[in-house]
């Protein structure tokens, strides 16, 4: 196999990114630039994100997961603490957030430390969620192997019926985790590859510095 994807190309004209435009806390910017893309371009999941993180095997592993809430603090997202990305968090906290909107010719790149929330506000999420998907995270001993897809309609099967008519409880090992950023960094396609790349990071005072980096 040898295919050669060079000709592929695209000129990045919709917007600018320019630091008289922004403000000073990042986070406003990310909030201001989530609404822009929600309400303005056909993207599907705005809140899709990747997540880096540092694997037991010493490999780096990204997967897609979803945004479920973020403020002035961090970002939230839900998991299984027992999977392969729990793990890989609970050894080594220091993760990659990013978002990339093609649409809207945008991506954000987010440096920061992961951390188990408050187990009442997992509950409140958990209670929230529709009674298939809480059943589904308790089916699921997540990035375990299985025998068969049958293993997992069965257990469904099974909880529904234990289930039925009651409350179901939030699994111990299930629940979310809050990415604090250190680091943001808003990426703006332009013409002729001369991207606009706004950083923005901590100091140590626990000031947001901005920085222009060159494309």
């Amino acid at each position: 196999m040898n295919t050669d994807l060079g000709d592929y190309r695209k000129s990045y004209e919709k917007q600018e990114l320019l630091e008289s435009n922004v403000s000073d806390n990042p986070m406003e910017l990310f909030q201001k630039w989530f609404h822009e893309v929600d309400e303005n371009f056909n993207v599907g999941e705005t809140n899709a994100m990747t997540i880096s993180t540092l694997g037991l095997d010493g490999f780096p592993k990204s997967r897609v997961v979803l945004l479920k809430k973020y403020t002035y603090e961090g970002f939230i997202f839900y998991t299984n603490y027992n999977s392969e990305k729990g793990k890989a968090i609970l050894n080594n906290p220091n993760v990659c957030l990013s978002f990339f909107w093609p649409a809207a010719e945008r991506q954000i790149i987010i440096k920061g430390c992961a951390e188990k929330i408050a187990e009442n506000l997992s509950d409140g999420y958990f209670e929230s969620r529709p009674r298939g998907s809480q059943l589904g995270a308790i089916v699921s001993n997540q990035s375990k192997v299985i025998e068969n897809r049958e293993v997992l309609e069965q257990r469904l099967k099974d909880l529904e019926v234990k289930y039925e008519g009651k409350e179901i409880p939030r699994p111990d090992f299930w629940g979310g985790l809050i990415v604090k950023p250190i680091e943001i960094e808003f990426w703006q396609g332009r013409p002729n590859r001369l991207h606009d790349r706004l950083r923005f990071h901590l100091d140590d005072d626990y000031n947001w510095i901005l920085d222009r980096l060159s494309p």
